[in-house]
């Protein structure tokens, strides 16, 4: 389905509008057929929506374009057209001696304009426009190279050539460049981009080469083939060539040898106006298939709207695009070309087919209910390319000599009419089941052998493991059993300790037996003798009390002794106290309990020598008994005085002896339950051995209650938590609803205030032209620096517009006055300082054109409209606000009391600014035009230079933009008259200021500049900056004396010439130099 511009036609001057309506399609047949493709068409109006133009979608196919009514997306499947122009040859320069050129070439304002006469012409504007100089390569991207990114992409698209014969169509699109690689032509250029965006290894490229011969379509690469018939899929509409050669390109010398095959079989002659004229239309097929790789996470269905989720899908997607490069065989005129016989014959089919396509753009650009696309092989093959769904680039060769006029106005008019078509540019895509099918099976059989390998593996790590379990089991019964054979010695070695000590404490009491019926005869014996020896010396009483103390020291050490047999005996208590607990609570491990047996026998061990100590204190006692017999026969003779003295140390003896017998009676006791917790741990650790199963799942049991109470633990104290936090919420809540009342009311009454401001932008808005060029060029802010007159006269330099423009112009400019009158400046201006950035744009457009009329300057100013602007360009950083805010300053710096507010203002500087950081072209051709306007006041040029403007303007040459580069020129030309002027008066002296800032070798440098309204500015501004007698030492170190010279030659401008003269003449340094 087709889309063109209005159905009126626009006049030659005026730019095409951007208001499309639908057309048919080249073929009827693809109005009511499914389409494996989506596409999106323009936006359209109630009135033309036919009643069925929704195309049907496969689940193979799926669209990318937006469905957004914009300019943008009409314009990027709009036929893109550029103009070039071909260099006189030999016989021009003849033939044409005594004629001007009829074309003249505006390629910064992409315009062309055709010369009728001497007084009359048209101007023509183009998507490019490309001088005698233009570059092969640069032809190549501006003109092709969008087309390949788009088939990389995969979108079908076509780059054709059309023209006069003799104009350069198949050097442009197929020179081959084998000596100079720079002179390579679009062919070779797009399928080297093409190989190098595509991979050997998954992507393919293969092409046909193709001419139509007197309505024939014969093979390049076969010769033999010739009448190839064309096929159309009655479903698709898809047009084919099942008969033609199809070769898989391997590298680039491979399509470069593929190439020149073909151009060798293509029919070629010589007439009067090209020695290599090509007989028959060459068309390039180009298949391109790429395949990607994306996610697939839903798939819209056609008929019911559903969608199918398919989470981790990865379904490799093929992109199929094909791209048509059409070399076709220039129009001729039969009294011009000379062609007779064969040729005769060959011009009248290369005519009618070229006519034939001629007919289909005239039906496109007409909105014709009917297309003639069948009239023609051409426009069959073609059918696709205007009016269809690929991506078009048209180029028309035109040649300069005012003899060919009339085929010069035919192409032009073929090119303005192709601008109006309008491409439903789609995209097609295709699941490659086929490869995913095979990826699939590769991953089975991939996945097959790796679920053997780990099946294998588990059947080896089974028998290991179950080999590993028995070789466990085993150790485990072994240790069993040692331990058993352990406990039972252990026992064993118990009861023989046991029996040992009850042995030792029955001789113990014996012995002690012994001693007491010893003592008791001693203490008789010493009882009868003691009245006996009462009266004797008292020397004896040293002895006694020596005894005496030895006796309490022997008997406080066995205290001592029996204390630590009775803390031991506790120890033992407490440690079969843990035992005790250990085997209750079944935690413990056999080791353990080995531990804790081998601390009992240590114990043992401990009791055993305490024993043996208490044996050695006996046979002490024992021999200090004996000693004391001795003693006591020694002194049978001492006084009966100690007698006294010797009962009561017997009575403290026998009261010492009674607690140890005691003591003794109880560590039998322990012993004896000691006994009874052995025997009862005996019977412990059998009941152990036969309950180790279920310990494990207790302790299993265990486990899992302990953690699911720490989880009740943890989920409790969350709880408590969050319920700290929901109220903490709660709180902040009642107090926020408080606040956000208080603000509810606030906005309110804000959103009543906004609402009153925007009601009143409607308006503007409704009324407002949507272009933005409309709102940047609505006046030339640029001076007259050619005639006289005072410093502050302003004239136009722009283009002359036709009597239709301006009348639009006129109308635009009374609907803004309008809106003025209705809304009111002061609001307009208020709206700058608006917060949302869609009201400060369209509110600085509306100031921006009123700026453009003189009358409504001062007002704009007056109502803060200059500081309003000023500080936009200071805080925005959208790049349309800036534009614009740099164009309405522009516009109100041709007034000369403006330009001093501006400069107070410090606007020079923010304009420097701007420029510093942006490299948007129409910003900085803006920011010159305004600069250019400031240049133009001598009394503002030392700030200037202060502020750092002229250093701004030298740097914004390096944008390259032929536009801004124009306003450059311009406001070095104004700055240099200024001072030329002062100079001339008297009131000015000194070397220029544009000499610091190397403003000199610029103007030398671009004296030869391919715009003759820049290389005029550049001219004038030398002649101006000469006539300084100051500066003429940097022009004769510079060079600038010669070209003074050859501007008061060679320039196209008698008026420069003239001054350029006349400064010579009055600068005798420089006419001598």
């Amino acid at each position: 389905m087709a889309t063109v511009r209005a159905s009126q036609r626009p006049s030659a001057s005026e730019k095409p509008l951007h208001n499309h309506i639908p057309s048919h399609s080249l073929s009827k047949s693809l109005n009511n057929t499914p389409s494996n493709h989506h596409s999106t068409p323009p936006p359209r109006s109630s009135k033309d929506r036919p009643a069925s133009s929704r195309r049907s979608v496969t689940p193979n196919s799926r669209t990318l374009s937006n469905n957004s009514n914009n300019n943008d997306d009409e314009d990027s499947g709009r036929v893109r057209v550029a103009v070039r122009l071909r260099p006189r040859n030999a016989e021009d320069l003849v033939l044409d001696a005594d004629f001007a050129d009829c074309v003249e070439l505006q390629p910064e304002l992409k315009r062309l304009k055709l010369r009728k006469n001497n007084w009359s012409s048209e101007s023509y504007r183009f998507d490019e426009v490309f001088t005698e100089t233009a570059s092969q390569r640069r032809v190549y991207e501006v003109v092709a190279k969008p087309v390949v990114e788009s088939v990389l992409d995969g979108y079908n698209g076509t780059i054709m050539a059309y023209g006069q014969t003799g104009t350069g169509k198949t050097y442009t699109v197929g020179r081959l460049g084998k000596e100079d690689a720079s002179e390579r032509g679009i062919m070779v250029r797009a399928l080297e981009d093409i190989i190098a965006g595509t991979s050997l290894s998954s992507d393919g490229v293969e092409v046909s080469y193709l001419q139509l011969y007197m309505e024939s379509i014969q093979d390049l690469f076969a010769p033999e083939k010739i009448n190839i018939p064309v096929y159309e899929d009655s479903k698709t509409g898809e047009v084919s060539l099942p008969g033609a050669t199809v070769v898989k390109v391997r590298d680039l010398d491979h399509f470069l040898e593929l190439l020149q095959v073909g151009e060798a079989n293509r029919h070629a002659a010589n007439t009067k106006l090209n020695t290599e004229s090509s007989r028959s239309h060459a068309i390039l097929m180009v298949y391109v298939r790429r395949s990607i790789q994306e996610n697939v996470n839903e798939i819209t269905s056609q008929q019911k709207g559903t969608r199918t989720d398919l989470p981790g899908s990865n379904i490799p997607i093929v992109r199929k695009s094909k791209l048509l490069i059409v070399d076709l065989a220039g129009s001729e005129r039969i009294d011009k070309s000379g062609s007779e016989g064969a040729l005769l014959e060959e011009a009248k089919f290369i005519n009618l087919s070229l006519t034939s396509l001629g007919k289909c753009i005239n039906a496109l650009a007409e909105n014709s209910p009917h297309i003639p696309t069948r009239d023609s092989k051409l426009t069959r093959l073609l059918r696709d390319s205007f009016g269809g769904s690929a991506k078009t680039s048209l180029i028309v060769t035109i040649g300069p000599s005012a003899r060919h006029h009339a085929e010069t106005t035919s192409t032009i008019m073929f090119g303005q009419r192709a601008m109006k078509i309008v491409n439903m540019v789609k995209l097609k895509e295709e699941y490659d089941y086929e490869s995913l099918c095979r990826k699939l099976e590769t991953q089975v059989d991939q996945l097959i052998a790796e679920i053997e390998r780990q099946q294998k593996i588990q059947e080896n790590d089974k028998n290991e493991l179950e080999k590993q379990l028995r070789g466990y089991c085993n150790s485990f019964d072994e240790e069993k059993k040692n331990l058993v054979t352990q406990v039972e010695d252990l026992t064993a070695e118990i009861e023989k300790q046991q029996k040992l000590r009850e042995n030792d404490k029955y001789e113990f009491e014996k012995q002690l037996r012994e001693y007491q019926d010893s003592y008791d005869e001693a203490r008789k014996h010493l009882a009868s003798r003691c009245e006996q020896h009462q009266l004797e010396n008292s020397t004896y009483q040293k002895v006694l009390v020596d005894t005496t103390q030895m006796y309490e020291k022997k008997i406080s050490e066995l205290m001592k002794q029996i204390d630590i047999e009775c803390i031991r005996s506790e120890s033992a208590e407490e440690q079969l106290d843990i035992m005790k607990k250990l085997v209750n609570d079944h935690e413990k491990t056999i080791k353990m309990y080995e531990t804790k047996i081998a601390e009992l026998i240590k114990q043992l061990d401990i009791e055993c020598t305490c024993s043996e100590s208490a044996e050695e204190q006996l046979s002490v006692m024992k021999k200090g008994m004996n000693d004391h017999q001795r003693s006591m026969k020694q002194y049978e003779v001492e006084n009966s005085m100690y007698q006294k003295a010797l009962a009561d140390t017997t009575q403290l003896y026998e009261k010492k002896i009674a607690e140890l017998n005691k003591k003794v009676e109880d560590e039998h006791t322990r012993l004896e339950v000691v006994q009874e917790e052995l025997d009862l741990t005996k019977k412990l650790l059998n009941d152990y051995e036969n309950s180790v199963q279920e310990q494990n799942e207790i302790n299993e049991l265990r486990v899992k209650l302990q953690e699911m109470y720490q989880l009740h633990e943890s989920t409790v104290n969350e709880l408590q938590s969050l319920k700290s936090e929901f109220k903490n919420l709660l709180d902040e809540k009642e107090r926020m609803s408080e606040e956000i009342q208080g603000a509810r009311q606030r906005l309110l009454v804000e959103e009543k205030q906004r609402k009153a401001l925007e009601y009143e932008l409607v308006k503007p808005k409704k009324t407002a032209p949507e272009n933005e060029d409309d709102f940047e060029d609505k006046k030339p802010y640029v001076k007259d620096y050619v005639g006289k007159g005072s410093p502050g006269a302003v004239t136009s330099m722009g283009l002359r517009r036709s009597n239709q423009s301006r009348d639009v112009q006129s109308g635009q400019r009374a609907t803004i006055a309008k809106i003025c009158d209705e809304v009111g400046l002061p609001k307009i201006v208020q709206l700058l300082t608006s917060e949302d950035p869609d009201v400060q744009i369209h509110a600085v457009k509306v100031v921006a054109n009123l700026a453009a009329e003189d009358i409504n300057q001062e007002k704009i100013v007056e109502e803060g409209g200059l500081d309003a602007l000023l500080s936009l360009l200071q805080s925005s950083q959208n790049p349309t606000i800036l534009r614009v805010a740099s164009g309405a300053i522009a516009n109100l710096a041709m007034n000369e009391m403006n330009q001093g507010l501006i400069m107070s203002r410090g606007g020079a500087r923010l304009l420097a600014k701007t420029a510093a950081r942006t490299d948007d072209p129409q910003t900085l051709r803006m920011v010159a035009g305004a600069l250019g306007n400031l240049c133009g006041n001598e009394k503002l040029h030392v700030m200037l230079k202060e502020d750092g403007a002229i250093k701004t303007l030298l740097e914004m040459v390096k944008s390259g933009n032929g536009d801004v580069i124009a306003q450059i020129a311009r406001g070095l030309a104004n700055f240099a008259k200024c001072e030329s002027r002062g100079i001339f008066h008297g009131y000015r002296k000194g070397r220029s200021l544009l000499m610091d800032e190397g403003a000199l070798q610029w103007l030398i440098s671009s004296c030869t500049i391919s715009s003759a309204s820049t290389r005029r500015h550049v001219e004038l501004a030398l002649c101006h900056l000469a006539q300084n007698e100051d500066n003429t030492r940097d022009f004769i170190t510079s060079g600038g004396a010669k070209e003074l010279v050859r501007i008061s030659v060679e320039s196209s401008r008698e008026d420069i010439c003239n001054l350029a003269k006349k400064t010579l003449k009055l600068n005798p340094k420089l006419q001598a130099d």
